[in-house]
């Protein structure tokens, strides 16, 4: 067990320092990366796509990757919005990594581009310990996933700097309890902001768009208290990720297995697909 923990420390902490350069060089030629997390289904990809139609409404030079495990139907569905697009397949591997990103912007991202949106895998757990060298970090639920989804998933709420409520057009169907969704979000990570959307009825459209600026100007984004814990705590930021693994289950056991047997979490081959932007 000491040996997998070790192991998994020294993955997160090459993942880590692979993410602060890339943060830096985007940052220096003004790309703001935008990492968003969630569960499958939960409405991310259709309020992106709404996003970055809004954003090339605004002239807003933006762009977006996004990742999965096996299709292409959430690329196809975000190059309708006419912006760059392009498609990461994992091959199985529940999150991307600062490294894989980084290989798969370079030669493709526009050097104007302003925002970077970032569709991780549909996942809560395996992507919370990874940072990408995003500016910002959104997790997004949906009204169907229950009040108790932050507490169920401490990291991936607690280190976020925004939550989006999705699917809020059928929040009285489902009766979402609104107030006990944002008591849960606050015990995790006091302070956040919580904005509650519809892609269908175009509810709190643009307010991502607008955090995601003003975290490019850097100004008005929550640091949550789990993140300054880290830092205070663990150098490199080592220690704390493993909490993550210890007390969040999902794919926990074929991490730990790869992590034993040497594998690096760096994908080999993930297929990559530019898909055709729709004027």
């Amino acid at each position: 067990m000491c040996r997998m923990v070790d192991l998994r420390q020294a993955v997160l902490a090459k993942n880590d320092a692979t993410a602060q350069v890339l943060r830096t060089e985007l940052t220096a030629r003004g790309t703001t990366v935008v990492n968003l997390l969630s569960s499958p289904g939960s409405g991310k990809t259709a309020l992106l796509e709404r996003e970055l139609l809004l954003a090339r409404e605004r002239g807003v030079a933006v762009a977006a990757l996004t990742a999965d495990l096996a299709t292409e139907n959430d690329a196809v569905r975000l190059a309708r919005s006419g912006v760059p697009v392009k498609q990461v397949l994992t091959d199985g591997l529940c999150h991307l990594e600062a490294a894989m990103l980084g290989r798969h912007l370079d030669g493709w991202l526009p050097g104007d581009t302003r925002l970077l949106f970032v569709e991780n895998v549909g996942n809560l757990v395996c992507p919370a310990g990874y940072d990408l060298g995003e500016s910002l970090r959104v997790v997004l639920a949906s009204v169907t996933e229950g009040e108790d989804k932050p507490l169920k998933y401490p990291t991936a709420f607690g280190l976020a700097q925004l939550v989006v409520v999705t699917k809020t057009d059928i929040a009285g169907a489902v009766e979402f309890d609104e107030a006990a969704f944002r008591a849960n979000v606050e015990q995790v990570n006091p302070g956040v902001e919580v904005v509650l959307t519809s892609a269908r009825a175009g509810t709190g459209l643009g307010v991502l768009l607008d955090r995601a600026l003003a975290a490019g100007s850097g100004t008005g984004t929550h640091t949550p208290v789990m993140a300054r814990q880290q830092q205070a705590h663990a150098p490199g930021h080592d220690h704390d990720h493993d909490h993550e693994h210890d007390h969040e289950h999902g794919h926990e056991h074929d991490h730990d297995e790869d992590l034993d047997q040497g594998h690096d979490h760096e994908h080999p081959h993930p297929h990559v697909h530019t898909v055709a932007q729709t004027r």
